[in-house]
């Protein structure tokens, strides 16, 4: 149970799964007065991440393309960097505990074996009783350490919504469709290559780095240490193909979006090597497990160029 918790809490410090079928409403064009798009583009949310937005610009006084990218940083550590320390408690505490379910498991499989043959039980009633009462066995057990896996899933639900929001706030923008003297600001707010953040990037660069970074957070994840499950095996395989999916989606979309979806997976794999650190672990008073390493970043360097 800990491994689909520990599955899910690297699916979600990444956030890969809800971002294809997001980026592909948001490189859709808004339906009609009244359509569910354009309901959820002209959300209160989304308003509130616009007005954010700009805020932030006129207060730094930078550049867009700046804003944006500080914009990105500023809600990654904020917001989900604390979620993502929360929830690696969490997942510390539910491998710790796998020990003491297992001996709680053994012992009580002996005493359903000996009352079922009291009572003289068949198998299948004798597995439905050591299924039931492990079950409350285990949420006893996460109740005492308070470290139930759903709560590890928290994160998810904050980061994609913050995600979506900002994207359709950034998409609003390029557009026009909340002010055009800030959609005039958008077109010559880039740099470099990507000068008019309303436009798509049409060098690829942006896009191809995006999926590149999604794709190096994807193997990082594959990396650890650990015995994988088939749903691991699948999950894995999944977010590698939306991460190279990304890539045209972000083509597709203008360039205020990409640069935030780029600026936004940087700071996340920034964070989650952050806490690989055994240091930054201990700040974070996540408990030390069996599987934690002294040397996190030789071993992940050591495992991605085997």
């Amino acid at each position: 149970m800990w491994r689909l918790a520990r599955a899910g809490g690297a699916a979600a410090a990444g956030a890969r799964g809800g971002r294809l079928a997001v980026a592909a409403v948001s490189a859709a064009p808004s339906g009609g007065p009244g359509g569910w798009y354009e309901w959820l583009a002209q959300s209160a949310p989304v308003h509130w991440a616009e007005d954010g937005l700009v805020a932030l610009q006129a207060a730094a006084g930078l550049p867009w393309w700046a804003a944006i990218v500080c914009g990105a940083a500023l809600l990654r550590t904020a917001v989900t960097l604390p979620l993502a320390a929360h929830q690696s408690r969490l997942l510390a505490k539910l491998e710790n505990l796998q020990p003491e379910i297992k001996k709680l498991a053994e012992r009580l499989r002996y005493e359903v074996s000996v009352r079922g043959k009291q009572l003289g039980w068949s198998e299948k009633v004798a597995r439905f009783h050591f299924k039931k009462n492990l079950r409350r066995i285990i949420t006893e057990l996460y109740i005492r350490d308070n470290c139930h896996p759903f709560k590890a899933t928290l994160l998810v639900w904050v980061q994609i919504p913050m995600w979506v929001c900002v994207s359709l706030a950034l998409r609003n923008c390029s557009v026009g469709a909340t002010d055009s003297e800030v959609q005039e600001q958008f077109s010559a707010g880039g740099a470099l290559w990507f000068t008019d953040l309303t436009a798509p990037d049409s060098t690829w660069i942006l896009p191809v780095s995006l999926g590149l970074m999604n794709l190096l957070i994807v193997e990082i994840f594959a990396s650890q240490k650990m015995e994988v499950s088939r749903f691991q095996k699948l999950a894995t395989n999944f977010f590698r193909v939306v991460s190279v999916v990304m890539i045209p989606v972000a083509a597709s979309v203008p360039s205020s979006m990409a640069l935030y979806w780029l600026s936004s997976s940087f700071m996340g794999l920034s964070h989650n090597l952050l806490l690989r650190s055994p240091t930054f672990r201990r700040l974070c008073c996540i408990p030390r497990t069996k599987s934690d390493s002294d040397t996190p970043y030789r071993d992940i360097v050591s495992a991605l160029s085997t």
